[in-house]
């Protein structure tokens, strides 16, 4: 019974959000920071273990690979904008990923993380389904890797927008690629707002990305630890 009522708070906590995210377009308001604040105050409140929370909304954890899968649609869509910007594409992915674990691996190591955390955090900047299964390759404990990757997220789509206006990135590649790089799923629904083409490019940075992180992390590990 505890573990359905988490499963339709959750939903409910989240229908109302995005109306109220719809309607003001406030990045302060969206349900991704708005929904994690209110259930765990909720969580908390209630002192609802989170064993059964987790086997509440295990449903909508199990869509996190359909939903990732679902960003190629776009992507087989507008495929000629992307061979025609491919090197840009990938260029600027391969660096953003080789720093994007750089960073996070220093950060830990300044934070003076143990190994296992460390490896938790490294695939921190990749979507959050297939970085807990990096994680978990690796060693590391895929939970937490969720929560530094849903914490990255928010930065992301936080401080991207400004950037873009700081750095007045009038390219619609551009600022896709920047989203997705810097903020993966969450970055990536926040670039379909600014335009179709943006949420393109930040589906296919999102993708490669994570291509690339597979490709190149345990080395990069290797070599820092």
């Amino acid at each position: 019974m505890i573990a359905i009522a988490c499963l339709l708070l959750t939903v409910g906590i989240y229908w109302g959000t995005d109306r109220l995210y719809q309607r003001f377009k406030r990045t302060y308001l969206s349900p991704v920071i708005i929904v994690p604040v209110l259930l765990i105050a909720g969580l908390l409140a209630f002192r609802v273990p989170f064993e059964s929370y987790h086997a509440g909304t295990q449903v909508l954890t199990d869509l996190l690979g359909p939903a990732t899968v679902a960003f190629a649609v776009p992507l087989y869509k507008y495929f000629q904008l992307l061979k025609k910007h491919a090197l840009e594409m990938i260029s600027s992915v391969l660096f953003g990923s080789f720093v994007a674990i750089v960073t996070s691996v220093l950060l830990a190591e300044w934070m003076q993380m143990d190994a296992q955390l460390i490896e938790s955090m490294a695939p921190r900047s990749i979507t959050t389904p297939i970085a807990m299964n990096v994680s978990q390759s690796l060693g590391g404990i895929p939970a937490i890797t969720a929560v530094f990757v849903i914490m990255t997220g928010i930065i992301g789509v936080v401080i991207g927008p400004p950037m873009i206006r700081l750095f007045r990135l009038r390219s619609s590649v551009s600022r896709g690629l920047l989203l997705g790089m810097g903020a993966h799923g969450i970055g990536t629904t926040r670039a379909f707002e600014f335009g179709r083409i943006e949420g393109v490019m930040a589906s296919l940075a999102m993708i490669m990305g994570a291509l690339f992180t597979l490709g190149m992390i345990r080395g990069v590990l290797g070599l820092m630890m």
